[in-house]
């Protein structure tokens, strides 16, 4: 019967495995009896000093090996991807800049990802419609920290209606459980003018301090769109003036934030200072650019 595993597709030369003679086109069987599903499995398993790996190499015949390394030495072991295929986002966000594409372009830009995995990997966002109390569990057991969240709104009717999705109404409930699980996670709000903005916003990031320091910082990002919207609901972009209520409605709650926590907790993407004609914040201002891949 042909055994199922994990097939590696490079190794990384002077590393442990190369020392130990595993192989491109190897099969990792299992790690310390435990079958390896996906990346993150991976990456947990290996944490142990010790580890017994058992290897399928490419005649069929089976090889085990034993390792003691430090806890945090990786074994140089290349994989595709995150080993199985990523989560697709069941979402129909009425934002979504995947819809607002043109028609055409390769098919990988089409797809929608949702995976808890590529947001602790590559700091994808994600909304966690998707996913069940066993699967934040897992998240839980297996420190997988930081996680980027797609927030978007802390109202659970407006939530729903904004991602097209009843699973949306979840936030909360997996919110907890991160928070109580120390799972370190940072937040994104996609803000759409006469949706979410306004006295929406403010109770959302009053919702979401309420999780400091676990879940560590907020980015506001303006909504995005292109002429390649037929067929989805009319939204509007910000004007000069709506972007300059903005500015001034997060810079006066970073100032709150900033004395109960020592940090601004809160910061708002370039376009809206591009959109406000108003001029950047000062560099120190961004702390630790915490949130650079949202375009803070």
């Amino acid at each position: 019967m042909k055994k199922k595993g994990v097939h590696i597709v490079d190794v990384l030369p002077s590393s442990i495995a190369h020392e130990l003679g595993i192989e491109k086109g190897d099969i990792i069987l299992s790690i310390n009896d435990e079958k390896i599903k996906d990346i993150l499995e991976y990456k947990y398993v290996i944490c142990d000093e010790y580890l017994e790996i058992e290897i399928m190499k490419k005649d069929g015949e089976i090889w085990e090996y034993e390792v003691e390394k430090d806890y945090d030495e990786d074994l140089g072991i290349i994989f595709e991807g995150i080993i199985d295929e990523p989560k697709s986002c069941h979402n129909k966000c009425i934002f979504c800049f995947i819809d607002q594409l043109p028609k055409g372009m390769r098919n990988t830009l089409y797809f929608k990802d949702d995976d808890t995995r590529l947001s602790f990997l590559q700091g994808n966002f994600v909304t966690l419609t998707n996913l069940s109390i066993e699967d934040i569990n897992k998240i839980i057991k297996y420190r997988i920290s930081p996680i980027n969240v797609s927030v978007h709104t802390t109202n659970l009717d407006l939530r729903k209606k904004m991602l097209n999705n009843k699973n949306a109404g979840k936030l909360i409930e997996y919110l907890d459980l991160l928070h109580k699980g120390n799972i370190e996670n940072k937040a994104q709000i996609v803000l759409c003018p006469g949706v979410n903005d306004g006295d929406e916003l403010s109770k959302t990031l009053q919702d979401l301090s309420g999780y400091y320091p676990q879940l560590s910082c907020v980015a506001v990002v303006p909504v995005g769109l292109t002429k390649h919207r037929e067929g989805l609901i009319d939204l509007k972009e910000f004007d000069e003036f709506e972007a300059s209520n903005a500015i001034q409605q997060i810079t006066a709650l970073q100032k709150d934030y900033l004395e109960r926590f020592g940090t601004r907790f809160v910061h708002l993407s370039d376009e809206f200072y591009l959109l406000g004609n108003i001029e950047l914040p000062y560099y120190e201002s961004y702390e630790d650019f915490s949130q650079l891949e949202n375009g803070v």
